[in-house]
């Protein structure tokens, strides 16, 4: 502790109040000519109000930074709300977006079923169409067989006939058929 003790008492004896001669209280000494003139320094700042005007100054400060502070504030909640509603839309628009394309696969889905059921439908229509044109030119072809085949036996009647029948036993038999064609008709 003596050790501690020595050099506090030299560094408190170096101080400059105890370095100057002679009386405190003097004009000659300079420690009290500097304690006079601080004390007009600070006399002159009380008597033009400086410590008010600066502390004006300081609250005039401290106003503009809580001002500062307060729209900051403002804007870091309206820049809050905004991305809150930024991401309610997003998800909005996101659930629009699942909506549209599942409604969109079902429309496709159904597209495809209805495709698939309308093919069907004219697949059958045409093979009953074909099956229809097939047995139309069956029987247009029987039936131009057996025209045909009348024609011909007409023909073969006719010469037989006319090789056998003389003129009047043609020209009555041609007679007693318009008669019984008019008879018909009529």
């Amino acid at each position: 502790m003596k050790k501690l003790l020595l050099p506090a008492l030299l560094t408190f004896s170096a101080t400059p109040a105890l370095a100057a001669k002679g009386p405190f209280f003097s004009l000659a000494n300079t420690d009290f000519i500097v304690l006079i003139s601080f004390i007009a320094f600070i006399g002159v700042l009380v008597y033009f109000k400086i410590p008010g005007i600066l502390s004006g100054m300081l609250d005039k400060r401290a106003e503009g930074i809580k001002a500062e502070l307060e729209e900051a504030k403002a804007l870091r909640e309206e820049a809050q709300t905004l991305l809150a509603s930024y991401e309610r839309k997003q998800r909005e628009v996101q659930a629009q977006a699942d909506a549209i394309v599942a409604t969109a696969k079902e429309d496709a889905e159904a597209a495809a079923a209805q495709a698939k059921v309308d093919l069907e439908a004219s697949i059958a229509r045409r093979l009953a169409t074909a099956e229809d044109q097939l047995a139309s030119a069956q029987a247009a072809a029987i039936k131009e067989v057996k025209d045909k085949a009348v024609t011909v036996a007409i023909a073969a009647a006719a010469d037989v006939i006319s090789s056998k029948l003389g003129k009047a036993e043609l020209n009555a038999l041609n007679a007693d058929a318009i008669k019984e064609v008019k008879a018909k008709l009529h």
